[in-house]
């Protein structure tokens, strides 16, 4: 093997324990009884792995409402900020109007104020609405600040697809809209699939505001949820960890079904650009 290759190779291995052992830990420590976990010294592996972190977390904590309502939000985030971020996308890459370019610098303005800034604005406007302590006071929060960077996102991919598909889609009797349906979109679907899985990896882990606009067990989400484990005196490991073990399996399902979607839209992007 050559000198190349072993350092190429060695800093991928760094790279990845990097990430990896984080998540190994975690899911060590999941499976270990409530006495190795505090037990001293500090025992690395559990000599009887068990499942009771997890039993406990299903059976005395709302945590599987925490789980329905993270989807909830999630899902309908998706759903809002995408279309929201494509129409907006079509417009600053395909029209010229008056104030276009301010605007979308606004638009990537928007993502350098700190979200605390915007916590008890947005909380006053939501509690006028009446909507606190619902999913969709977190939906619109979520989406608020969705949308600019993934229109940003997207708008990268719509410029670079020539005008001529457009074009030859409103010869062939398509209209604006349809052009961008039947056209646009699929061409573009490598940058849009990039932008949901930000949407939804932001909105399933977002935490400021889930824990600003609900105050009710029932309305929470789970990382508000997982932050209740935490106590003034006492830390719930076993809980913790099981939790932050099952919140990533959704992330991981979610990526795995549009992952070939994903791959299927370059390649299909690259015939048709």
């Amino acid at each position: 093997m050559r000198k190349n290759q072993f350092f190429k190779y060695f800093t991928i291995f760094i790279w990845l324990s990097f990430i990896l052992i984080p998540y190994i830990w975690m899911f060590i420590t999941s499976i270990k009884s409530p006495n190795e976990l505090y037990t001293f010294p500090l025992k690395y592996f559990p000599h009887k792995p068990t499942l009771e972190g997890y039993k406990l977390l299903i059976e005395t904590t709302p945590f599987l409402s925490y789980m329905k309502n993270s989807i909830i939000v999630a899902i309908f985030t998706v759903i809002i900020a995408l279309f929201v971020a494509i129409l907006a996308s079509y417009s600053f890459s395909r029209f010229d109007f008056k104030g276009k370019m301010p605007l979308s610098f606004i638009f990537l303005i928007t993502q350098m104020f700190p979200a605390i800034l915007l916590a008890i604005p947005l909380f006053l406007l939501m509690r006028n609405l009446g909507i606190l302590n619902t999913p969709l006071s977190l939906i619109l929060a979520h989406s608020t600040f969705a949308v600019p960077f993934s229109t940003w996102m997207i708008t990268g991919f719509l410029n670079s697809i020539p005008r001529e598909l457009d074009e030859a889609a409103q010869i062939d009797g398509c209209g604006k809209l349809g052009a961008l349906r039947h056209v646009i979109i699929p061409v573009a679907s490598p940058g849009i699939i990039a932008a949901t899985i930000y949407i939804f990896i932001y909105s399933w882990n977002e935490f400021l505001y889930a824990l600003t606009f609900t105050s009710d067990i029932r309305a929470r989400t789970i990382p508000v949820g997982l932050h209740t484990f935490m106590g003034e005196y006492i830390i719930r490991w076993d809980l913790l960890t099981a939790g932050g073990v099952i919140t990533g399996l959704p992330v991981i399902i979610f990526f795995m079904i549009i992952q070939k979607y994903l791959i299927k839209g370059l390649t299909e992007g690259a015939v048709k650009g």
